[in-house]
């Protein structure tokens, strides 16, 4: 009997029961009635605490339309995995024993960057791990597309539709901040795809007087409104000149509620006028994938099957070119995939005259 066990981890989005749900179906097809899937709840947390329970068959059907994910998650960042904590909890050994202690015979985990950072851990500590590639960030390296990103570029791009009525309505500039702390993929997308004339990354550092002036060309064009999407780790010129030391400092001492209010109020004192602010949060995590993100979770699904099958653990299942590959964690781990400045999807943008602030 094959025993396989299966975590989420990190924030939640879409495609996470798709993707569960490809991983099961791909190993009741390897094995039929020969295999035993435990469900691990909230992620490392319940895989350090010992909370698994064996999942039927049934039980993964009519989840793959659902948002979310069946096993809840947590967030347990990587840089204390090899601390011990106040309850002399070591979380390392933890897991390793509960591993040991289900009989497992390989862990699938399904996240984003801090979890395969752990995931590598793990294998390198000699468990037999497969993962797959989530995060609406589309920031891991290794795989041309993580799933989750194309739903929440529907969601971004949504709001961004909506808030132009609005501002063509009033004549206004506003601003939407939109999820993406060290990454712009997923501004840099639903910006193109929702219409912005400015759209700030965090790969990019603005000048908020270019900035100001893109907003003016506008004006002088006949224009009465402007949106911009900005994305929640867009960092100035000014900003990126500072140590990693000094720029946590700065913004800890920063007195506006988010990079998207600093923008708008030093934007407002520039251009004369009042600035809206929209900030539409983890509604971008939320709601059912959309049907890219359920073909591709479950192509990733069926893929790590496949993997366990073959024996090759250590591995990321990954998109390359179209094709589903495997790709050692090793590879993976610790990396960021981030938005080239000179990529084409900027240089097409910036063409179709979209300011990027610098």
């Amino acid at each position: 009997m094959l025993r396989v066990g299966i975590l989420t981890s990190g924030g939640d989005c879409q495609g996470l029961n798709a993707a569960i749900r490809g991983v099961a179906k791909g190993l009741y097809g390897e094995f039929g009635k020969d295999v035993e899937i435990l469900g691990i709840q909230d992620g490392y947390r319940g895989l350090i605490e010992g909370e698994a329970r064996s999942i039927g068959q049934e039980e993964f059907s009519g989840i793959l339309t659902l948002g979310g994910t069946i096993l809840g998650t947590s967030r347990q960042p990587f840089k204390l995995m090899r601390v011990v904590d106040e309850n002399s909890v070591d979380k390392v050994k933890q897991m390793k024993d509960h591993y040991k202690k289900w009989k497992l015979d390989c862990l699938v985990v399904l996240g984003g960057n801090g979890t395969h950072k752990t995931a590598n851990l793990l294998s390198e500590e000699g468990l037999n791990v497969v993962s797959l590639p989530k995060t609406i960030d589309n920031d891991l390296w290794g795989t041309d597309m993580t799933f989750g990103f194309q739903s929440a570029v529907e969601l971004a791009t949504y709001v961004l539709d909506c808030i132009h009525t609005t501002a063509t309505s009033h004549g206004r500039v506003f601003l939407v901040e939109i999820m993406g702390h060290k990454v712009g993929w997923l501004t840099l997308h639903a910006g193109i795809a929702g219409g912005a004339d400015v759209i700030l990354l965090p790969e990019i550092p603005y000048d908020i007087d270019k900035t100001a002036r893109c907003i003016q060309r506008r004006e002088r064009a006949g224009k009465r409104f402007s949106i911009l999407a900005v994305a929640e780790g867009a960092i100035s010129r000014q900003e990126a000149k500072l140590s990693k030391k000094e720029f946590k400092a700065a913004r800890a001492e920063m007195k506006d509620p988010s990079i998207a209010y600093r923008v708008s109020r030093e934007l407002g004192e520039k251009l004369g006028q009042e600035i809206r602010v929209t900030v539409p949060g983890h509604f971008q995590r939320g709601g059912s994938p959309c049907a890219y993100d359920r073909v591709l979770a479950t192509r990733f699904g069926a893929g790590a099957a496949r993997l366990i099958a073959e024996k090759k653990f250590g591995c990321m299942v990954a998109l390359q070119n179209g094709q589903i590959v495997p790709v050692p964690l090793s590879e993976v781990a610790g990396k960021l995939k981030l938005v080239p400045p000179d990529c084409g999807t900027v240089q097409a943008a910036k063409e179709m005259g979209i300011g990027f602030g610098d």
